[in-house]
Order: C-alpha cells, then sequence, then structure tokens
C-alpha cells in the first residue's frame, strides 16, 4: 500500500532568461528536457553566465516562496520572484529536504542535486544584502530525469528515495552558481 506524501507543495511561478544577465520573464509552463535543462532558458541555450563549468545542477532552479518572504521580514529585501534567478518558485515544498532525493514536479522528476546558495553574482543583478537574507534559503539545483512541461499550479511531491547513487552534495560555493 502506497503511503501519502507528508507534505505536497506547489509551482506559483516559472521565470526564464534568455542569456546570461538577461531580465528573467515570467512563463505559464516550460518543457522540462533531462541532459538540458528549461527549453528556452538561459542554461539550455548553454548561454549562461557559469554555461562554461557543465552541471546536471544547472538544468533547473527551485526556490521557496516562504524563504522570499522571510527575506523580506528578516531582512528588509523586498525582491520579485524572478529577481531571485531560480527558474520554479514554490510553496509548501521544503526544498532543503530534497537534496539528494527524487521528486515531482507535474509529471515531470527531478533530482534534487545541491542547495543553491546565493552568490556575489545574483547580489551584482539585484541589491546589497541578497546573500544574507537568503544564505541557507536561496533553493535547490535539481537534475530533470523525466520529459515533460512543468506549469505553474503544478503539485510537487516527494519520491521518498534517496538517490541511488548515495551521493547527497550539500551546499554550494559561488564558483557553484
Amino acid at each position: 500500500m502506497a503511503r501519502a506524501p507528508s507534505w505536497t507543495g506547489e509551482v506559483v511561478a516559472i521565470h526564464i532568461a534568455d542569456e546570461a544577465e538577461a531580465r528573467m520573464r515570467s512563463v505559464d509552463r516550460i518543457r522540462a528536457i533531462p541532459g538540458k535543462g528549461l527549453e528556452g532558458d538561459r542554461y539550455f541555450r548553454e548561454s549562461g553566465t557559469y554555461s562554461d563549468r557543465p552541471d546536471p545542477g544547472r538544468e533547473v532552479t527551485l526556490i521557496e516562496s516562504e524563504a522570499i518572504e522571510a527575506m523580506a521580514r528578516d531582512n528588509q529585501i523586498t525582491i520579485p520572484p524572478g529577481a531571485t534567478r531560480r527558474n520554479v518558485t514554490t510553496r509548501g515544498a521544503p526544498l532543503n529536504h530534497l537534496v539528494g532525493h527524487e521528486f515531482e514536479v507535474g509529471r515531470v522528476r527531478l533530482l534534487g542535486i545541491k542547495l543553491c546558495e546565493p552568490c556575489s553574482h545574483l547580489e551584482s543583478l539585484t541589491q546589497k544584502g541578497i546573500i544574507a537574507g537568503l544564505v541557507h534559503r536561496g533553493g535547490l539545483r535539481a537534475k530533470i530525469l523525466t520529459e515533460g512541461d512543468i506549469r505553474v499550479g503544478d503539485a510537487i511531491v516527494p519520491g521518498g528515495l534517496p538517490s541511488k547513487s548515495g551521493k547527497t552534495l550539500v551546499g554550494a560555493t559561488t564558483e557553484d552558481h
């Protein structure tokens, strides 16, 4: 008998940029392609700031809307979800706990690779204080395991099992961004 997930999250926004440092734009849905990323995004096109450093964790990035709200509350820094430079903004999904675990976003299966810590590049594109405001809550880098569309409103549910490789990379350096 399958056990009900202990939590269910939701996609509240999706953002992509055409190239490095370009303004993020909101879309209602996006095609996720394993080994490539999100169709139309800078890393899919290999034109992102860090595209010269391939990493499966660049395929899709997620951030909790709760983290953005906490930064506004705790650090008095208010930015729209797209300004975080993360692709998928969530609500109700404990992203830090998904490092090393598979989970589903709509019909797309992802693997949490490592935390997406804020870096000086992000701060240079937004405002001073972003690093402090998002440290340890800057989101999650994930690898796309199955192809499909991700839509605003899609459910996010845990997959339940750690990755088969046994590798769990926690945290990231500014060079990993």
